[in-house]
């Protein structure tokens, strides 16, 4: 395999690097005939990898993130003497669960900023833990297995922390994510990615643009960088840093000739 060559395409560092760990962990799989897997992907690391995957014709791996619809997932590469329960039975081993349950004067007090920003302070690297499930008592979150145990010590002695009670538990367990949302309405003059993400991050029309070619705005999960995409009803709008939207309506126009949609807001 001329890795060079498969990675001549690639224009960013971080991308390069990313994929050529992953061509390693790739042959190290069929050497060693066992399962090889990455830190956690961030959403744009995620649809960069599928695309890679599809590229060069690899089919032997899974994204997985602990729950159906996690944004964070690990890439998990197994040899072809495994089947997809193997690797299944597998998925408990690989990824860790750290539950957090607050104490009755802290619970509702807490949002996701809150549980992140305590895992950053503790200096653990981003990619080693996945999704955060937050509910009303604590919350639950994804961490790899080897980084799980010193996490769940560490997270007991931020004084955010201290009156809360800190488990580690198995993947099966894992609490059903509370989905809570609410509906906005913003008003557009066409269907434009730019303009959705100008109302909906609230910021002018050229940050949009920026916050666009920055990779940070995705449609149901795959990165897009044109401002002109046009936006459909259904379609799921993340936008890093702001939320992620639903496009559940369009439901009428201004007399001025803009759309008026409604939008439900992940909260």
């Amino acid at each position: 395999m001329d890795k060079q060559k498969i990675l001549s395409d690639y224009k960013k560092q971080e991308d390069k690097i990313l994929l050529a760990q992953i061509l390693d962990k790739i042959e190290f799989s069929k050497q060693r005939e066992k399962l090889e897997y990455t830190d956690f992907l961030d959403m744009y690391q995620v649809a960069l990898v599928k695309t890679f995957l599809k590229k060069i014709e690899f089919e032997n791996c899974v994204l997985y993130g602990g729950f159906e619809n996690a944004e964070r997932k690990v890439l998990i590469i197994y040899p072809h003497k495994y089947n997809m329960n193997m690797v299944e039975k597998n998925f408990s081993k690989i990824i860790k669960v750290i539950r957090i349950t607050l104490n009755d004067e802290e619970k509702g007090n807490y949002a996701h900023r809150n549980y992140l920003g305590g895992i950053v302070k503790l200096g653990m690297r981003r990619e080693k833990v996945g999704d955060i499930l937050v509910s009303d008592d604590g919350a639950d979150i994804l961490v790899k297995e080897e980084t799980a145990e010193t996490l769940k010590q560490e997270l007991g002695t931020l004084t955010r922390f201290e009156n809360s009670k800190i488990d580690l538990v198995e993947l099966e367990n894992l609490r059903e994510q509370e989905i809570k949302v609410e509906e906005v309405s913003i008003i557009v003059p066409s269907m434009r990615l730019d303009n959705f993400v100008s109302d909906l991050a609230k910021t002018s029309r050229s940050k949009a643009v920026q916050i666009i070619d920055s990779e940070r705005v995705f449609i149901n999960g795959q990165s897009e960088t044109k401002a002109s995409k046009q936006i459909k009803l259904n379609d799921v709008i993340t936008i890093r840093g702001k939320g992620r939207f639903v496009v559940k309506e369009f439901s009428g126009t201004t007399r001025s000739g803009r759309t008026v949609v409604k939008v439900e807001k992940y909260v």
